[in-house]
């Protein structure tokens, strides 16, 4: 389904089908449009004496669907008095039906069916009528014929809740809709949000409802009018279904009672906390759903109950159910589930209700008592308090899984292909994974309990089988496209070893150990399980002989086969049983066989059972058997390759050697693919004489399958690797890494989203939390148990069960650092939050305290036997205070817990938490302990009893404890960073608490760990949660984060190692020349290794290090070896690592060409060069997807220079600075002197905060930049960096972004598939783009300058590139491969180029030195280019030939600097006539037919007849003729600028112009128009603001311009200049309406001008400054303006008089750079007024003043002053910014030159900065949404900072060429602005 964004926040169903005319809507029977005089509008009235004869339905083709998918229906209407009426509205859920709801006043009960619902509709009556009284005294008396005094009605259907409630569906999306007579319709609409009719908006912003809490007031349109003093629910019915209440009868729709008995606040509903409103309904209902949920609801206990709630119908596999012990012990359940530790809320009214006892879940040995909390004085453990009202823990469930890193488990067999190949199923311990393999978006199937141990798919791969492992061993059949469990058997008694399903999915096999350990092969039917059907036993058989693999034959379900030890089996179902023969294996029968395959496709002559099956063994044998006789056609022995002489000491045949163990083969119809233990994945012919492929991996190869189409291969590996071979290019993909064994420890590097774990398997590796790529792999002798990431440097440290603590540069991989003073296990490794620190303790009880801010780590203090000894407290037994002030710890005894001072380890306090509870029959000892971030005065402590305490750091009293935590000992424990939330895990689960624990809250468990939970804790964004045991668990967090008093810290912080020169890490973006780029967009000039490789840089260490106590991992990526048909080896082995291609060997430059046509191109290459540094990249962030958002991300950058002078030849270092030609035509790049900020972390397009919608205005800068192609109808221009192709069919756009630098030209090629830009002033990058899908397609670069021309050839072979006079050259480039063919270059600057028209192989060019022809020629592989240069006619005088174009085959025209048109004969190569086109530079020239086209900067656009230059003939001088003798001018028009680009279709009747002033004219000669397409700004633009209604927006600019512009099409609508002035700001008036719309703009000489837009006219001029106009905008009630000038004067002037009113001199001297003005009753600051402005000065100073303009009142309400140091050069301070925050006025944000670079948040009525934002860079431009907490912050560096002011997450966009100054969010926050110079960018805000 198409994205339903769109439809937020609601949709009016009447205007999308646009139901008045009839075409998406039919109507029958009376149905016309009729005034209401209740709502003074039109609306539709519905009668006939049958309400099924006349209607309205939408839409009108019952095939079409209206796909609505909001979740409440919204019917506005009023039934006929006396009449009945009728609604259906028809529903699809996601079960893939269609459900009917009905409701009509004819209905009398409720009734219902699997599709159709029908309820029975009462009429409401009119206040106090005898109508509405009979009603209450009968309660049924309404049923029946409307009232007749029925009122309008707001009728809200909550459909999600409906179809959950009463059918237990899904719901998907609402597809048509029919109201039946008798009733008054006014409109129909869908949302996600529960609205209120009777709420105004007003009263809705006071009460705080929005749309980003779930509910508001009604849409205006959607309103009904209420009178001046009137109640809304005095005069219309509000209906909501389903209700509170009892109703009568049952399950009706009708009006709420208004005056509802009392009940308690317990039992009161928010519509925004609750998920959907409770249900009275009938008992049939409640048996139906209570019927329906049984599997999920064990033996009601009493007092326990909880009140089902509408989350039923949010169970999908992504969301974590709640699980029971149903779900637990029979492993009913099959999505991912969490459970609260106490019940739901109850209702006082019945209902629905699911009764769930979580802890009990858990284990079958009997219940548990609630969570108890204490008091504070004195802890007495409390009763439970099983019948008390408890408060849920919000959102529920507040976490959810969003990856896995794992693989295995109990088995790395079974990995599987699904039908289309775009993902592969694996098994993750007891989670089964399921990853799509282009985006490495995983899903999962929960609800093992143990390991799987075997899967399978069927034929469609639509029904997934698993198996689990241990004593409970079941098998589970899974709908895979739903995720949900669809069966659970249980038959054998232990584990299973293989599960295989037939192809069409009605049988399964299954092979494991009954109880007698004997073992058992089972067949199911599995036929109607899909259905709903039950799961059978058609056969079973016990055997003696060993199964290790066991398929049904695909082309019999009755068919299997098996092999294991010493043998291979046919079988066959027949008669409910089940029998087996052997096949004779002769000599064979000792061997072991691993994996069978049968042969894929047969002839059409053969039988369906003649086929060949394929067998594997241990030995290296292959066996090929005859099937259909069950005999031994052939046996090969596979053996490896041959040995180096040295150690062959026989020769060996076919059958002697070791031959290459075979662990697992697949057969597809070309070719065969076996899995062995030596590690290589290799694909054979089908009859085994030559390897075809080969890749090699670092452990044996498990599992092997070809995917269905042949065209790529999985391989599993028994190291816990994952991935495939992509037979059609050759190239591998890692999916997967992962530990072999338990994961010990990890910690969280939140700059750079890095995961570092220690496993028991002896490696440290490094993770990339968003793709889950491994970046790293330390190994060593030693086992790793702890290990901590530094706070801001991209190192960390590890600790090791000898004791050792080893400190490691990432960025490097080099050992900083090791330390041996420990004697026992490390258990406790930590940074301090500020960096300076690092702790280690050990299992002996020494704690070491190292001084990090030093490379060496070196120590600082040591102390003995003051920590608890013993392992149980590993990986986290100290905690740090957020503050680094304190350490905290559990010793000496493990009964006390110390608090020391963090930078001297001097003892503050104990803490004997063994006394704590003096009634505890035993002692009672700490496990773990842990800081509240938020206040270091709560200490946190899990004891052995299951218990929590918070204590006081500076008191040791106890302030509250929670007990029974978890029912085994607590694992882990974290707080959350804004101290809401508390984590803990025990054995297998993780639970979340509610920080502040009371005896009414309650937790969430969530499941799906096999093995006991190790550590669990927050991510450093508090976006999601992390937690290790048997594999790496990545939650979300799905708490909405709220908006913290003070910072904690400043994220952002540069740190010392950061900085490319002290080894920052490098950002690797998949760069090589013509392929792709790094993130500056220079080509990668040297290949660097790759990431999965790197070694230990040890020569600073002690030799011991360096001779292998720690080894670093080599080899991690499979090997790719490639082989011709003749199994010749090929001398070139290939690394496949994170998708790229690494060569080792010598350099090459071309590509490489094999026997069976394999093509390697622009291979990097990788030298093994020991004695040299390692450098190391990255992940690419190209080829993984990012995160929507960061948490102020530092990416460190690659030491990649700019052609510094060791690059450079001697001679070029001589040379002199290249001369600026002096002709307009010639590229000269904008001069710029901002930074590009190249370390910023872009996020991928689909999780953008900001999509870019629209560009506005064209560079008028460039030479050449748009294309235009007639036959497609589409053109392309660029504007600034973004190339923008447009469809002048439909008005749309295409935005192609890449580059970082101002766009210098285009070149379409000729059948428009292909687009190329250019862009740089110093190393040019050119883009190939594909213009169908706006990808890129390739990227290369040559010239050092800018590039001046592009032009591809006429057959579209060849890509000519022209470097600009800094590098004059030309590069000629094949366009199948963009690879270079040649290169020449020019003795003086080309200003254009072009491909002959006819010749393929001749081009020609201009330029300073005359013109130039070339000749292409091609011999072999190579391409010369031979030029000959011409001088420019001595009849042109001094000139340059500026541009040319080819006239036919025979002729050339140049254009000059001085206004002449040459002609030259191509083959002579002369000029055989010139004459005098225009009195200035042609920069333009195109020629189609007899027509020829000249433009130049004298702004004349001319079109020529030369048909008689066909019959002139060369002579040896040069010919001057009159223009009027031979050459005539047909037509000409004057446009706005010098002529910069122009493109027209081949007879040059119409066509498109590009002019300096930055405006695309559409030129029609036959009828002499011209229309403007395109336009921009020329000069820097100031200022861009929206109008109130979003309609229109206004720039202006240092042109003296201001220009009002359509929000929807773009256009320009009006413009108004001023002469010889700059614009420098601009506001609109607080009027919406299109009579009253004003902008004020102010102006360099101090004037503001007040233009009208409905009469496109200035209404009036001010003159209240004698200096520039700074800043200006309207009081929010429009009564005065206020402007501020360059010397800190800020004016109020009358919008009606133009006087100035009063002028405010308190900053004055310091320029004010922003005003705003916002609507606020300042009585609670004390002062009187309705609104409050600020002015924010360059001095740093900001005032805020009160206002009540109608009694001429403006008080200052506050002053502030931030603070700076010594201030820079006065041109380079950034500006200071000040706004209001849009949420509550009362808080302002802040940013400018300062100490740090910071946002600060200033609270007006606290007097203080109550919350801080760190930034990467100064700001130039401030932007506040006034929907959201969103801020956009542009800077000097080019980059558009999105950030979330609440939890400071941020994404960055570089799409602009030059610096930030402008950006504005609209009025309602759904678009903002940004500007740079003269670039304007409009982009969509979907929000973090």
């Amino acid at each position: 389904m198409a994205s339903s964004g769109w439809q937020h926040p609601y949709v009016n169903i009447f205007k999308h089908v646009k139901v008045e005319e009839w075409r998406r809507s039919a109507k029958a029977g009376d149905v016309s449009s009729h005034l209401d005089k209740t709502l003074k509008c039109p609306v539709f009235r519905i009668k006939g004496p049958v309400p099924a004869n006349s209607y309205i339905l939408l839409p009108k083709n019952p095939e079409h669907s209206l796909r609505l998918t909001g979740r409440y229906f919204y019917l506005l209407f009023r039934p006929t008095p006396g009449k009945y009426f009728m609604v259906h509205l028809d529903v699809a859920v996601e079960e893939g039906q269609v459900v009917r709801i009905s409701f009509s006043n004819m209905f009398k009960e409720f009734k219902s069916t699997a599709t159709w619902l029908q309820f029975p509709f009462l009429c409401g009556a009119a206040k106090d009528s005898v109508y509405e009284n009979t009603s209450r005294s009968t309660r049924h008396g309404l049923v029946g014929p409307a009232p007749p005094s029925v009122r309008w009605t707001c009728l809200v259907m909550d459909l999600r809740f409906t179809l959950s409630v009463y059918l237990n569906r899904h719901h998907s999306h609402l597809k048509s809709v029919k109201l039946c007579a008798n009733m008054l319709v006014k409109n129909m609409f869908t949302s996600e949000l529960l609205l209120d009719p009777g709420v105004s908006f007003s009263e809705a912003k006071q009460r705080g409802l929005s749309s980003s809490q779930g509910t508001g007031p009604i849409p205006r349109e959607m309103s009904f009018p209420v009178p001046k003093g009137s109640c809304w629910n005095d005069l219309y019915d509000h209906i909501k279904f389903p209700s509170e209440g009892t109703k009568l009868p049952f399950d009706s729709i009708q009006k709420q009672d208004l005056n509802p008995k009392p009940r308690s606040a317990s039992n009161q509903r928010s519509p925004v906390t609750d998920e959907c409103p409770f249900a009275k309904v009938s008992r049939e209902v409640q048996h139906r759903v209570l019927l329906s949920q049984q599997i999920a609801a064990p033996t009601l206990l009493p007092g326990s109950r909880a009140a089902f709630r509408s989350s039923l119908a949010e169970f999908s596999p992504k969301d974590w159910a709640r699980h029971d012990e149903v779900q637990l012990q029979d492993a009913a359940a099959c999505s991912p589930g969490h459970v609260s530790s106490g019940p739901h809320r109850r209702t006082d009214d019945g209902g629905i209700h699911v009764f769930v006892h979580p802890e009990e879940a858990l284990s079958t040995h009997g219940s548990e008592d609630e969570v108890v909390c204490a008091s504070v004085s004195h802890p007495v453990s409390l009763p439970s308090f099983k019948e008390s009202k408890q408060q849920n823990l919000l959102p529920d469930p507040i976490l959810r899984l969003s990856r896995v890193i794992g693989f295995g488990g109990a088995t790395t067999r079974h990995a599987l292909w699904t039908k289309s190949g775009d993902a592969v199923v694996y098994p993750c311990h007891a989670i089964i994974v399921s990853m799509k393999i282009a985006t490495n978006e995983q899903r999962f199937f929960v609800g093992h309990t143990d390991k799987i141990s075997a899967l399978a798919f069927n034929g469609g791969s639509t029904l997934l089988a698993s198996a689990q492992s241990g004593s409970s061993s079941a098998v589970r059949l899974w709908s895979y496209s739903r995720g949900s469990c669809l069966s659970t058997i249980r038959t054998h008694g232990r584990s299973l070893c293989c599960l295989s399903f037939s192809h069409g999915g009605g049988f399964l096999c299954g092979v494991g150990k009954d109880r007698h350990n004997k073992t058992m092969v089972v067949v199911w039917n599995t036929l109607n399980v899909s259905k709903g059907g039950e799961v059978t036993i058609l056969a079973k058989a016990h055997t003696d002989v060993d199964i290790i693999t066991m398929k049904i034959a695909f082309f019999d379900d009755t068919r299997m086969v098996s092999c294991g030890r010493e043998n291979i089996r046919l079988w066959r179902v027949r008669n409910g049983t089940l029998r087996s023969c052997p096949v004779h294996l002769g000599e064979y029968h000792s061997l072991d066989f691993t994996d069978v395959a049968f042969e894929e496709g047969i002839s059409s002559d053969q039988h369906v059972d003649d086929r060949t099956l394929f067998a594997s063994t241990r030995s290296g044998h292959i066996f090929e058997i005859d099937y259909s006789r069950v005999a031994v056609k052939n046996v090969r022995r596979l053996l490896p390759a041959q040995q180096q002489h040295a150690e062959r000491r026989e020769k060996q045949t076919f059958n002697t050697g070791p031959g290459i163990a075979i662990n697992s083969i697949s057969v597809s119809s070309s070719f065969c693919a076996t899995g062995s233990e030596d590690g290589f994945l290799r694909l054979w012919t089908l009859d085994f004489s030559s390897v075809i492929l080969e890749a090699e991996h670092e452990g044996a190869v498990s599992e092997v399958s070809v995917s269905f189409d042949s065209l790529q291969v999985l391989a599993a590996t028994s190291t816990g690797n994952l991935g495939f071979l992509d037979v059609s290019s050759r190239g591998y993909s890692t999916l997967m890494r992962s530990h072999t064994d338990a994961v010990l420890g990890f910690s969280v590097d939140g700059i750079r989203r890095h995961l570092a774990t220690a496993s028991a398997d002896g490696t440290v590796r490094v993770w990339n939390m968003d793709s889950l790529h491994q970046l790293y792999d330390f190994a060593s002798e030693d086992n790793p148990c702890a290990v901590a990431f530094h706070p801001h440097e991209q190192t960390f440290s590890c600790g090791f069960t000898s004791g050792t603590v080893r400190v490691f540069d990432v960025s490097s991989a080099r050992l900083l650092a090791e330390h041996r003073q420990h004697r026992g296990e490390v258990i406790g490794l930590a940074f301090s939050p500020d960096g300076d620190f690092l702790y280690s303790a050990d299992s002996e009880g020494s704690l070491a305290l190292y001084n990090a801010s030093e490379e060496d780590h070196s120590i600082t203090r040591v102390a003995c036997n003051v920590v608890a000894r013993g392992t149980e407290r590993a990986p986290d037994a100290l905690a740090v205070s957020a503050d680094s002030s304190r350490l905290a710890f559990v010793g000496p005894s493990p009964y006390i817990v110390t608090i020391a001072d963090a930078r001297s380890l001097d003892e503050l306090l104990h803490v004997d938490v063994s006394i704590l509870d003096v009634e505890s029959p035993q002692l009672d000892s700490a496990l773990k302990v842990c800081f509240s971030p938020a206040s270091t005065q709560h200490l946190l402590i899990a004891t052995s009893a299951n218990k929590i305490l918070w204590l006081s750091t500076e008191t040791g009293r106890l302030l509250r404890q929670v007990s029974d935590v978890h029912k085994h000992p607590c694992s882990s424990l974290a707080v959350s960073e804004d101290s809401r939330f508390l984590l803990t895990s025990g054995h297998n689960a993780v639970k979340v608490w509610d920080y502040n624990v009371t005896r009414h809250s309650s937790s969430q468990m969530f499941i799906g760990h096999s093995q006991p939970v190790r550590q669990v804790s927050f991510t450093p964004d508090q976006l999601g949660v992390v937690s290790v045991g048997d594999a790496i668990f990545l939650w979300d967090f799905l708490a909405d984060p709220v908006e913290r008093l003070t910072d904690s810290g400043s994220p952002c912080k540069a740190s010392r190692g950061s900085s490319p020169a002290s080894g920052g890490s490098l950002v690797n973006t998949d760069a090589e020349v013509n392929g792709a780029q790094l993130s500056n967009e220079m080509p990668r000039q040297t290949a660097p290794l790759p990431s999965s490789q790197h070694r230990l840089d040890v020569s600073a260490l002690h030799r011991v290090i360096q001779g292998g106590m720690f080894a670093p991992r080599f080899s991690v990526s499979p090997t790719l070896r490639c082989y011709s048909h003749t199994m010749n080896r090929v001398n070139l082995q290939i690394l496949v690592v994170d998708e790229k291609l690494w060569v080792s060997g010598t350099e090459i430059c071309s590509f490489f060409m094999f026997d069976c046509f394999f093509y390697l191109k622009s291979l990097n290459v990788f030298r093994d060069d020991s004695g040299k540094p390692v450098q190391t990249t990255g992940p690419s962030p190209s080829s993984h997807p990012r995160p929507a958002v960061s948490f102020f991300k530092v990416t460190d950058l690659d030491s990649f220079s700019h052609l510094n002078a060791d690059d450079l030849d001697p001679l070029e270092l001589s040379q002199k600075d290249p001369v600026r030609p002096d002709c307009y035509k010639h590229f000269i790049p904008r001069l710029k002197t901002s930074p590009l900020d190249q370390s910023i972390a872009a996020p991928p397009p689909q999780d953008e905060g900001i999509k870019l919608k629209a560009v506005i205005g064209y560079n008028g800068n460039g030479r050449g930049n748009m294309v235009w192609s007639p036959d497609q109808g589409l053109f392309a221009y660029s504007s600034g960096c973004v190339v923008v192709v447009e469809y002048l069919h439909t008005g749309t756009q295409r935005h192609l972004q890449g580059h970082n630098e101002e766009i210098s030209c285009l070149a379409f090629s000729n059948d428009a598939q292909t687009v190329a830009s250019a862009a740089g002033s110093s190393r040019s990058l050119v883009y190939i783009w594909d213009v169908q899908t706006g990808s890129r397609r390739s990227t290369v670069s040559y010239h050092r300058g800018a590039v001046q021309s592009l032009a591809f050839s006429r057959d579209d072979l060849f890509f000519l590139s022209v470097g600009d006079f800094s590098d004059p050259g030309l590069a000629l480039w094949s366009t199948e491969s963009f690879q270079l063919l040649s290169t020449v270059n020019m003795c003086g600057p080309i200003h254009d180029a072009a491909f002959s028209p006819t010749a393929a192989s001749q081009m020609a060019c201009v330029g300073t030195h005359g013109a130039y022809f070339v000749l292409i020629h091609t011999h072999a592989s190579h391409t010369d280019l031979k030029v000959q240069r011409v001088s420019a006619p001595s009849e042109a005088g001094d000139a340059e030939l500026t541009a040319l174009c080819y006239h036919m085959d025979s002729v050339l025209f140049t254009g000059t600097s001085r206004g002449h048109v040459c002609a030259w004969d191509v083959k002579k190569q002369c000029c055989f006539m010139i004459w005098k086109a225009d009195d200035g530079e042609i920069g333009v020239l195109l020629c189609g037919g007899n027509r020829l086209l000249t433009g130049s900067n004298t702004h004349w656009l001319r079109l020529w007849e030369v048909e008689a230059v066909r019959g002139m003939t060369s002579t040896e001088k040069t010919c001057r003729i009159n223009g009027g003798t031979k050459v005539v001018v047909e037509q000409e028009i004057m446009l706005d600028g010098a002529m910069v680009s122009a493109a027209f279709d081949n007879s040059v009747d119409m066509g498109i112009v590009g002019t300096a002033a930055g405006t695309l004219w559409y030129i029609n000669w036959s009828d002499n128009s011209s229309i403007r397409l395109v336009s921009g700004h020329r000069s820097k633009v100031s200022d861009v603001v929206f109008s109130g209604d979003e309609r229109h927006f206004a720039t202006c600019s240092e042109d003296g311009s201001v220009r009002v512009w359509s929000t929807s099409s773009y256009e320009l609508v009006v413009q108004f200049q001023v002469i010889n002035q700059a614009c420098g700001c601009l506001c609109w008036s607080p009027s919406s309406g299109a009579d009253a719309s004003r902008i004020a703009a102010g102006y360099s000489d101090g004037t503001l001008r007040v233009f009208r837009l409905a009469s496109t006219e200035m209404e009036m001029k001010l003159q209240p400054h004698y200096v520039a106009v700074t800043a200006v905008t309207y009081s929010a009630g429009g009564d005065v303006i206020l402007s501020a000038g360059a010397n800190g004067l800020l004016a109020v002037s009358s919008p009606t008089s133009g006087a100035t009113i009063r002028v405010i001199r308190d900053h004055k001297g310091a320029t004010i750079t922003s005003i705003q003005c916002v609507k606020e009753q300042c009585k609670k600051f004390g002062l009187e007024g309705d609104e409050m402005f600020l002015a924010a000065g360059a001095d740093r100073r900001v005032s805020v003043w009160a206002t009540d303009w109608s009694r001429e009142k403006c008080e200052l309400l506050d002053w502030l002053s931030f603070p700076a140091p010594a201030k820079m050069a006065a041109d380079s301070l950034p500006p200071s910014l000040a706004a209001f925050c849009p949420a509550d006025h009362s808080l302002l944000v802040y940013t400018g030159y300062g100490v740090e670079k910071e946002l600060s948040f200033y609270s007006l009525a606290k007097k203080q900065i109550i919350k801080k934002v760190a930034l990467t860079h100064w700001a130039t431009c401030l932007s506040l949404s006034p929907r959201t907490h969103l801020l956009a912050v542009g800077s000097k560096e080019r980059v558009l900072k999105l950030i979330q002011s609440s939890s400071g997450r941020f994404q960055d966009f570089l799409r602009h060429s030059d610096s930030l100054h402008a950006c504005h969010f609209s009025p309602s926050g759904a678009l903002l602005f940004s500007a740079a110079f003269n670039e304007v960018l409009l982009w969509e805000v979907p929000g973090l």
